[in-house]
C-alpha cells in the first residue's frame, strides 16, 4: 500500500464540525474531493458543498481511504473512533495514515498512536490552528510523526491548508499546537487584567483598545522575542539591562496604580518578577527522566544554582533518599502549582515556626528565581505579621532585610 509522496491519497474525513466539515470542503475545492465521510450526527454533510454522503460508520471510511483525517473534539471521542464498535482500526490497517486533528494531551497523542501501531497505521498528530476558515484553505496545521508517513500526507495537508509545519517526531505537532494555545490565552488573561486597571482608573474600553489598534509596532510584536531567539539571539547585555530598566519601571508604576485602585494585577506582579529573564531569552529546561536526578535538578531550580551539592554525593540515608527522590522528585516537581505557588505556601509554614534560617533559605531560592521583588518581599513581611504572630513576623523581616540589603549593595 506504499505510495509516493506526489501520489494522491484516497482521503477519508470523520467529524464533519466546524474544522472536519470546512477541511472536507477545502479538499473538494482543491480537486481532491474525499472518498468518505463519516459523522455521528444526522445530516452533518448536508450544507457542506461537494461533499459526498457520510458512510455508515468510521470502519467504512478506513476501508475506503489510504489517510483518515480525525477532526473530533476529544480524546474519547478519538479512542472511541479508532477502537469503538465500527471503529477505524477494526480491521488491520497496513499503511493508513491517521491524521489527529483533536486538541489532547501528549499522553493521549502516545496512547492512541499505540492502537494505531498495533493495527499496522500510522498516526500523525496535527494541531490546526485558524478553524474559522477551515472551509477556505486557511487552516495552520502543526504536525509531528515520522519523515516517511509526514511525506506521504503532505499533499493532502497541502490541499487544505495554508501552512503545514512539520515539528518533528512524534508529539511535537500537538506541543507546538498547545503552546500556541497558551499563548492565546495568556493574551487574553493580560488583556483583561490590563481593561480591569484601565477601566478602573476611569479610561473608557473603547478608547482602551483604539491605542491597542493604532499602537501596535514592531516593537511591540508579542512574538518579537520569540523571532531573536530564532534569529540566534541571545539579546546582548546592555539590551536587556536598558529593557528590564524600564519594564521594572513602568511595572512598577502599573502596581502602584493597582495598589492604589484596589484592583488585582497577579500577571503584573508575576511579570515585573521575571521581566529580565524573559529579556536574556533563557527557555526552561525539562527536567530529567531518571528520578534521583530529576529531584537533585528541581533542588537547583528551587534553591539556586549549585544547592544540590549540600547533598554528600552517594549518601543513602532514607531522610536523604525521601528528600530528593520523592519530596523534590515528585512533589516540588508536580503540575498544577508553581514553583513560586508552592514556595509561598512553604514560606507561611515555615514562618509559623519562627525559624529564620529556614526562611532564608526559601528567600534566597525566590531571589535566585527572580521569583519576587524588593516591595514584594517587604509585603510578605507586612502579611506575616498579622498571620504568623509579631514575634515570627519580627524573625521574617530580619531575613527580608538582610537578603535585601545583599541585593542592593
Amino acid at each position: 500500500m506504499t505510495q509516493p509522496p506526489t501520489t494522491a491519497l484516497r482521503s477519508g474525513v470523520i467529524g464533519l464540525g466546524m474544522i472536519g466539515g470546512g477541511v472536507a470542503v477545502s479538499l473538494a475545492k482543491s480537486g481532491l474531493t474525499p472518498s468518505a465521510v463519516f459523522d455521528v450526527r444526522a445530516g452533518a454533510a448536508d450544507d457542506l458543498d461537494g461533499i459526498p454522503s457520510p458512510l455508515e460508520s468510521p470502519a467504512a471510511v478506513a476501508d475506503a481511504s489510504d489517510i483518515v483525517l480525525l477532526a473530533v473534539v476529544s480524546a474519547d471521542q478519538a479512542r472511541d473512533v479508532l477502537v469503538g464498535d465500527g471503529g477505524v482500526l477494526t480491521d488491520r490497517r497496513d499503511g493508513l495514515i491517521i491524521v489527529l486533528m483533536s486538541t489532547v494531551s501528549l499522553e493521549a497523542v502516545r496512547e492512541l498512536s499505540a492502537l494505531c501501531a498495533d493495527h499496522g497505521a500510522v498516526l500523525l498528530d496535527a494541531g490546526v490552528t485558524g478553524g474559522g476558515r477551515a472551509a477556505d484553505n486557511g487552516l495552520v496545521v502543526m504536525v509531528g510523526g515520522p519523515d516517511e508517513a509526514f511525506a506521504r500526507a503532505l499533499p493532502t495537508l497541502e490541499s487544505f491548508a495554508k501552512t503545514v509545519v512539520h515539528c518533528g517526531v512524534q508529539g511535537t505537532g500537538m506541543a507546538a499546537k498547545l503552546a500556541r494555545n497558551a499563548v492565546t490565552y495568556g493574551q487574553w488573561a493580560v488583556v483583561h487584567e490590563a481593561a480591569s486597571l484601565a477601566a478602573a482608573a476611569g479610561v473608557p474600553l473603547d478608547r482602551l483598545l483604539e491605542a491597542f489598534v493604532q499602537g501596535d509596532d514592531e516593537g511591540t510584536d508579542r512574538l518579537n522575542l520569540l523571532k531573536v531567539l530564532v534569529a540566534g539571539g541571545p539579546l546582548p547585555t546592555e539590551h536587556v539591562d536598558f529593557a528590564d530598566h524600564l519594564a521594572q519601571k513602568d511595572l512598577d508604576a502599573a502596581q502602584e496604580l493597582a495598589a492604589e485602585l484596589g484592583v488585582q494585577a497577579p500577571l503584573v506582579d508575576t511579570t515585573r518578577a521575571q521581566i529580565r529573564r524573559v529579556y536574556t531569552g533563557e527557555l526552561e529546561q525539562p527536567l530529567p527522566e531518571a528520578r534521583h536526578e530529576r529531584g537533585l535538578t528541581m533542588m537547583d531550580r528551587t534553591y539556586g544554582a549549585g544547592f544540590h551539592k549540600l547533598i554528600p554525593e552517594g549518601a543513602t540515608a532514607p531522610s536523604i533518599e525521601h528528600t530528593v527522590d520523592q519530596l523534590f522528585a515528585d512533589v516540588w516537581a508536580r503540575p498544577y502549582l508553581t514553583l513560586r505557588d508552592r514556595r509561598l505556601f512553604t514560606l507561611g509554614v515555615t514562618a509559623m515556626l519562627g525559624r529564620g534560617d529556614l526562611i532564608e533559605t526559601q528567600l534566597r531560592g525566590a531571589l535566585a528565581a527572580r521569583e519576587l521583588t524588593v516591595p514584594q518581599l517587604r509585603e510578605l513581611v507586612l502579611h506575616g505579621h498579622y498571620y504568623a504572630g509579631w514575634g515570627n513576623g519580627t524573625v521574617l523581616q530580619a531575613v527580608v532585610e538582610k537578603l535585601v540589603a545583599e541585593q542592593e549593595g
